[in-house]
């Protein structure tokens, strides 16, 4: 598969589970919209990260998948973890002291830590490799490190953007079972299962999810 169709697939398949944000919640409770909103910025996050690889501008486009990787994470943190104080924050005006307030959640690490305890059913063993394998190159794009620097002046591997656009449509799978969850759809009603088995070409391989030698960590 080229990119072009790569591409084309991959919007088929954020199409699919974009329509999730329309899906009525299970109740109207702060906490799922909560968590409605943040899963929703990480679709932004992947459509944006698609865009500029169409675009040739994939230095910038890695550092979307880091972010993209924070909203997932956080949107799962707060529907098992987060106080309500914490997610009432979420959902409070843009003001100087909510910022302030905000800055004192926990970082991601803690995050997982806080759902490998309360939530075993979430996959956080893939979202802990994902972040082993991917945070340090990854944060090197963000901050502007070597890997950026290197990736901008010699140009972008092929292989390592299509592997970055499979990790995100692999993200956007797991933000997709969290929309189905918060809806009150479960599993056993086999959607996303469905959507997995169709949409197979665009994903990242089942083994191993985050291949360790497409980028050096450092």
């Amino acid at each position: 598969m080229d990119m072009n169709q790569l591409l084309a697939r991959s919007a088929e398949l954020e199409a699919r589970i974009a329509s999730f944000l329309g899906l009525p919640l299970f109740d109207n409770s702060s906490r799922l919209r909560a968590v409605r909103s943040v899963a929703s910025l990480g679709f932004e996050h992947a459509q944006s990260l698609k865009y500029l690889t169409a675009a040739g501008l994939c230095t910038s486009a890695s550092a979307l998948l880091r972010v993209q990787y924070e909203s997932l994470v956080r949107a799962i943190w707060l529907h098992h973890c987060a106080t309500n104080q914490d997610v009432e924050l979420m959902l409070a005006e843009l003001t100087h002291e909510t910022a302030k307030q905000a800055s004192k959640m926990p970082m991601l690490s803690r995050m997982l830590d806080e759902i490998e305890a309360k939530a075993s059913h979430v996959p956080v063993a893939s979202l802990r490799e994902f972040k082993h394998y991917s945070w340090k190159p990854l944060s090197s794009y963000v901050h502007g490190g070597i890997h950026a620097v290197r990736r901008h002046g010699r140009g972008f591997p092929v292989e390592l953007a299509v592997m970055q656009i499979r990790q995100s449509n692999g993200l956007l799978g797991l933000a997709g079972n969290l929309l189905l969850i918060i809806a009150g759809i479960p599993a056993e009603a086999g959607v996303m299962a469905g959507i997995y088995k169709e949409f197979t070409d665009c994903l990242p391989p089942a083994e191993p999810p985050c291949p360790k030698t497409i980028e050096p960590a450092h």
